[in-house]
């Protein structure tokens, strides 16, 4: 007897078994004899592979219609244990519940754990940002591919993330968050720190589902979808339908992005629709909405071209469009080698969908996001040859996020308002940096200040851009060393109260530098130039033919290691 396998409606593909990593998926009719028949399948599988199968960590799931009795008969037959399927698989949980944010409340769970498994006081702003984007986003990317997470638990993870790049930890739950995550989520160079917009990331790889059911018609997954919601319809085309699972819901909500990143590569036009289509150049379309659209619906873009040739029919276009619709239609480009209508995505080079473009276009195209970009050439700020740490605090400075006192008093902290370096009053990041006379004592001892004073007339944020813009490589080091330094020399101030001389915080940011510019050329040679250098200075300076011999072979080693990387 053949097994009748699962069709999730009519008319869709019966599906009779799944391989999935290393399990496997069985679906028959709740009946004995295909129970029976399964079982002798298995028990074939069995004596021709000599693998038995592991029946005690094997489970069956029923439909709601199947009784009792046949579940107990079926059961007993197959020597299964019998679920409700509420767990779940891959990470993925098997059912969906009407409350959402229980059944995903996992995820907030894991990214917590993961944030106090970490002291914050052990990194620097740099490891933060390191942390936050390899590990602490990745963690809900995965289930984010499949559902659409409630917008309340996204929020809250997005919270718990900024309090965590803030340095609140686990021992200090207040804190205060300097900017909005909707600020951190900008890109760099728009004065953000590039973190993920999670609920944007979560529809741009929802979309990528949608765009598979476009481009991969004949894949099972698109065979199924297509019969149970959009039988006579194409995705961009299809309605929610009756009583849609959750996760067509999600796929659903993330066309607009498909809608907006897909464009149509004419062929022959047979299967592109005149209106309504983004076939038009950079992805545009012809709107139904004008008098007499109703003619062009049964229509396709093959009715357009010349029979012979593949060019426009120009005398017809001028007949039945408008003079703006006709330009835009001859300003579509038609290859002669494109033989087949595609769809391909307008963002990346080669038409193929990613996930990074269709972030990008979400992110900064189809969401309002112009009022939180910063003005200011931030690139300057992350193209300095300086430790990680002296560009986040640059960074700070600039986005105005350094707890100076004043700063503090505008938070609601209560504190003192005077310098801890002179006598003022007023200590906000102009006086710390370029007002104070200690900060300008310190410039004169670096020899910088007769080019600083001239932008410190500028308020602070003005005073780093002019100066990052106009000053070359070499002084842009010694100005944002010297800004850790100085930042360095008043914390050390208040919390510790060591008085430091100006050479001291002019020496602290030369060798800052010099440290870093060291391990970074150390960094860039390779296993047999560090060797090389090693042995000729063993043997320039060795005085026994043991340290010449154990220099040598480290050369080698190093020889060797490069060798079998090359192989």
């Amino acid at each position: 007897m053949v097994i009748s396998g699962t069709s999730i409606c009519r008319g869709a593909l019966p599906v009779s078994h799944l391989l999935l990593a290393d399990d496997c998926f069985l679906s028959f009719k709740a009946d004995e004899s295909q129970a029976h028949v399964t079982k002798n399948i298995l028990n074939i599988y069995e004596a021709a592979s000599g693998q038995a199968i592991s029946l005690p960590k094997s489970e069956i799931f029923y439909s709601r219609n199947v009784s009792d009795e046949l579940k107990h008969h079926v059961t007993s037959i197959l020597h299964v244990r019998a679920v409700m399927g509420t767990g779940k698989y891959l990470g993925l949980p098997s059912t969906i519940g009407r409350d959402r944010t229980s059944t995903f409340a996992y995820i907030k769970d894991c990214v917590w754990q993961k944030m106090n498994s970490w002291s914050s006081k052990c990194l620097s702003k740099a490891g933060r940002e390191v942390m936050i984007k390899s590990v602490l986003q990745a963690i809900p990317f995965y289930v984010m591919s499949i559902f659409q997470l409630p917008s309340t638990l996204i929020m809250t993870i997005e919270r718990m993330i900024n309090s965590f790049w803030w340095g609140h930890g686990r021992t200090s739950r207040c804190g205060i968050n300097w900017l909005s995550w909707e600020k951190l989520s900008m890109y760099k160079v728009h004065g953000g720190m590039g973190f993920k917009d999670l609920s944007a990331f979560n529809l741009a790889m929802l979309a990528k589902q949608g765009w598979k059911f476009l481009t991969e018609p004949n894949s099972l997954v698109s065979r199924i979808f297509k019969a149970r919601y959009f039988p006579s319809k194409s995705y961009l085309a299809a309605t929610i339908g009756h009583n849609p699972s959750f996760v067509w819901r999600s796929i659903l909500r993330a066309r607009f992005i498909v809608r907006e990143g897909a464009r149509w590569k004419i062929g022959s036009g047979d299967s592109i629709p005149i209106l309504d289509a983004p076939w038009l150049s950079n992805g545009e379309c012809i709107d139904g909405n004008f008098e007499g659209a109703q003619l062009f619906h049964n229509y396709s873009v093959k009715s357009l071209l010349l029979d012979h040739c593949k060019s426009w029919n120009v005398p017809l276009l001028r007949q039945v469009f408008s003079d703006d619709v006709t330009s835009r239609i001859l300003n579509t480009p038609l290859i002669e080698q494109v033989k087949n209508d595609r769809l391909i995505w307008k963002a990346e080079k080669n038409g193929h969908y990613s996930v990074r473009s269709a972030y990008r276009l979400c992110a900064e195209e189809l969401v309002y996001v112009s009022h939180l970009r910063q003005p200011g050439d931030w690139q300057d700020i992350w193209r300095l040859k300086v430790p990680p740490k002296v560009k986040h605090l640059i960074w700070r400075m600039c986005c105005g996020c350094l707890p100076t006192r004043i700063h503090l008093q505008d938070k609601g902290v209560s504190c003192p308002t005077q310098c801890v370096s002179c006598t003022s009053e007023h200590e906000d990041l102009n006086h710390i940096f370029f007002e104070c006379p200690f900060a300008i004592q310190v410039w004169n001892a670096a020899g910088l200040w007769f080019d600083v004073q001239h932008a410190a007339i500028l308020n602070d944020t003005a005073a780093i851009f002019y100066l990052l813009e106009h000053c070359p490589i070499d002084f842009k080091q010694r100005l944002t060393a010297l800004c850790w330094s100085l930042w360095k020399h008043r914390n050390l101030k208040v919390w510790e109260d060591v008085d430091e001389l100006s050479a001291h915080v002019v020496d602290r940011a030369r060798v800052l530098i010099n440290d870093w510019q060291a391990a970074n050329f150390l960094s860039t040679e390779t296993p047999m130039q560090a060797g090389a250098a090693q042995l000729q200075s063993s043997l320039g300076t060795a005085s026994t033919p043991a340290t010449a011999v154990s220099a040598f072979g480290l050369y080698c080693a190093a020889v060797a290691a490069t060798c079998s990387r090359m192989l």
